[in-house]
């Protein structure tokens, strides 16, 4: 059951004292493995959709111990929001699952990446692939209304072993849908352009199989009713782990497109910084 904590006045904002502090408003723990956690946002930052920041906590020594994590939530959000697995034994997440509201946590304001819309140049449907965590940057770029602005269709495809663990994104995408303010910011015709393909490994679901795998057998197009990937309409971001970076990567150069980045614009972008 996803559990939620909201920050109350029992948990009100503390004064920073940490070297970048930001304070936790609200946690939920949506499964043993993984939590987000939103935040107040620094009144100096500016960030692009899809961009990551380090964040982190002091270690018992007092020195900051930084992980970088997408921001999952939009660049005109109030908050800023986190997406992350829980390692029991991982030097950060294990402490890092067991924040609550009040708490704080260290960020700092310097925000970067390769998944924004100015690495890719203009096309007419954008494929969003994660697996796991990395849904994160998308959770912030589906939010965005520039997304909608500059394409026709966006497809965003979410892989993960366990029904449960696609519950962050199910979610999502269904108060995308729903919520007044996302409709008159983004506009009802332009939702109508999104479409959402969540699919299992491991345990049994509507859809199973590695997004890949769907991919080269051509059932993912058979499903969505498209004919390919060209060069010529379409636009790719990846996250997710090194496997599936290195194997989409083979998979959309077959199809003809390039890698882009922020300095060279081109038809994909995988982000590298972090796999999830």
């Amino acid at each position: 059951m996803t559990e939620i904590r909201p920050l109350s006045e029992a948990t009100a904002v503390k004064v920073p004292t940490l070297p970048d502090a930001q304070t936790v408003t609200s946690v939920t723990h949506w499964t043993d493995r993984l939590f987000s956690f939103r935040v107040t946002r620094p009144a100096s930052l500016r960030f692009r959709s899809g961009e990551f920041v380090m964040i982190g906590l002091l270690k018992e020594d007092g020195r900051p111990l930084l992980r970088a994590y997408s921001i999952a939530s939009p660049s005109w959000d109030d908050e800023l929001e986190f997406y992350s697995i829980k390692v029991q034994d991982g030097p950060l997440t294990s402490r890092l699952q067991h924040i609550e509201p009040g708490d704080q946590i260290i960020l700092r304001p310097k925000p970067v990446g390769t998944l924004v819309h100015d690495a890719l140049l203009p096309g007419k449907r954008c494929w969003f692939f994660a697996t796991g965590t990395g849904f994160a940057p998308f959770a912030s770029l589906l939010r965005d209304p520039q997304t909608y602005e500059d394409y026709d269709q966006v497809i965003v495809t979410h892989t993960c072993r366990d029904v449960a663990e696609l519950e962050y994104s199910r979610q999502l995408i269904e108060s995308i849908r729903s919520d007044e303010l996302l409709n008159e910011l983004i506009g009802t015709e332009n939702l109508k352009k999104l479409t959402y393909y969540p699919t299992t490994t491991r345990e049994e679901s509507p859809k199973m199989g590695r997004i890949t795998t769907l991919l080269n057998d051509g059932t993912l197009f058979s499903d969505l009713g498209i004919k390919g990937i060209s060069a010529e309409t379409d636009r790719a971001m990846v996250c997710g782990s090194i496997g599936l970076n290195t194997d989409l990567k083979e998979i959309l150069e077959g199809f003809g497109l390039e890698e882009g980045a922020n300095s060279d614009p081109k038809h994909y972008v995988v982000e590298k910084a972090f796999v999830g």
